[in-house]
C-alpha cells in the first residue's frame, strides 16, 4: 500500500480484493444484501421517528432521558412485563411490607438509651424549684 492513499481508499481495495476472486453473480449478490441491509436499517430508523413525533403529538408519555430509537429494557417485556396496578393512594415504605420478618417491638418496657449506661458519668440533674430559679440564672 502507498502511502499516498487516503483511509477510504484502503478500505475500498481491501473490500474489493476480498471480492475479486468470487464468482460475479457472488459478488452482485453480496453487494445486493448490503444495500438491502443499509435500506432496511433507514425504514427502521424513519420508522421508529415517525413513531416517535406520533407520541408526542398525542401526549402519550415518552421517556425524557432517551431521544428517539432509544428505549429501555423494560420498554421490551411484552407479555413478561409485570402487571400494572393502579397506585395506592397512600404507599408505604419498604418496611411497612416486611410482614413475618419485621422487627417485633416491645410493649412492655421502654427500651433503654445510651444514657442509662453511663453509670456515674452521667450528667447530674438539678432540681428546679418553680419559675422564680430560671429568672435568677
Amino acid at each position: 500500500m502507498s502511502a499516498g492513499l487516503s483511509q477510504a481508499s484502503v478500505k475500498s481495495q481491501i473490500f474489493e480484493s476480498l471480492l475479486g476472486f468470487l464468482p460475479d453473480w457472488v459478488q452482485i449478490t453480496v453487494l445486493a444484501l448490503i444495500v438491502l441491509a443499509v435500506v432496511a436499517s433507514w425504514v427502521v430508523k424513519i420508522k421508529r421517528k415517525i413513531a416517535h413525533r406520533r407520541a408526542v403529538r398525542n401526549g402519550r408519555p415518552v421517556h425524557a432521558a432517551a431521544q428517539y430509537g432509544q428505549g429501555r429494557g423494560a420498554d421490551y417485556l411484552g407479555q413478561y412485563a409485570p402487571q400494572q396496578t393502579p397506585p395506592a393512594p397512600q404507599q408505604g415504605s419498604g418496611a411497612d411490607h416486611l410482614g413475618v420478618y419485621a422487627p417485633q417491638q416491645a410493649q412492655s418496657a421502654p427500651q433503654p438509651s445510651g444514657a442509662d449506661f453511663l453509670g456515674s458519668y452521667a450528667p447530674q440533674q438539678r432540681q428546679v424549684d418553680g419559675p422564680s430559679a430560671n429568672a435568677s440564672a
